[in-house]
């Protein structure tokens, strides 16, 4: 049993945690609103759950989950986090982000720009574009035919570990996608965004993408530039 921090309690927050305590993990959850607002959610998730703050779901994590957007990323408390593992699920949605001149001239990547404030963090990007129902709902045991894989990218390999194991226990497989700097190729709109679990990007028909399919989408990325 691992205690799970949760920075983000939105859909993608939230189905993480109810994956979470299915597998038998402790949760400790925040979102930007307070802990008090919270309580259905928490009422849900039962006696392995509890709300917090942000600093006290970082100071909480065995695993830290980071799933905010991408202008919050500043309020991310890093102290807490340093040392520790944290998965990344943020996209860059200009729209509501605000244009973020290193994204538009794709000299980083969103998880490149995670990495850098959490400085003395591991991160591990993933979760980042699946969508959350299906997240939530296609989690499926080991060696059942049905079950996806989900995209990890990371610099180090006992991190990517680590976040692999914890997928598995979530119910779904892990593809290793390369560095931090390759992690542009599962990005928003990219070939391997969230239609690699889609037919033709209708959410009603998913797919429980295997490592070859991935393998697949992700060469067929291409930079915003060359779209």
């Amino acid at each position: 049993m691992t205690t799970i921090g949760i920075i983000g309690a939105g859909n993608i927050g939230s189905n993480v945690a109810k994956l979470a305590i299915a597998a038998g993990h402790e949760v400790v959850i925040a979102n930007s609103r307070g802990p008090e607002t919270l309580a259905d959610l928490i009422e849900q998730l039962g006696p392995r759950a509890r709300a917090a703050t942000a600093t006290e779901a970082a100071e909480a994590a065995e695993l830290a989950v980071v799933t905010v957007p991408l202008k919050a990323l500043a309020d991310i408390p890093a102290k807490p986090l340093a040392g520790k593992i944290v998965m990344d699920t943020l996209n860059y949605y200009p729209e509501r982000d605000g244009q973020i001149e290193a994204l538009d001239e794709e000299t980083t990547t969103t998880s490149e720009m995670v990495q850098a404030h959490l400085a003395e963090s591991h991160v591990v990007k993933t979760f980042n574009n699946i969508y959350f129902e299906h997240l939530g709902t296609k989690a499926r045991p080991a060696g059942d035919p049905e079950r996806a894989t989900l995209m990890i990218a990371g610099d180090e390999m006992p991190a990517k570990r680590e976040v692999a194991t914890f997928l598995d226990s979530l119910g779904y497989d892990a593809y290793d996608a390369g560095t931090l700097a390759e992690s542009w190729r599962f990005q928003r709109d990219t070939a391997a965004y969230a239609g690699v679990y889609t037919e033709g990007g209708d959410f009603s028909r998913f797919v429980p993408a295997d490592a070859d399919r991935i393998r697949e989408k992700l060469a067929q990325s291409k930079r915003y530039r060359d779209m």
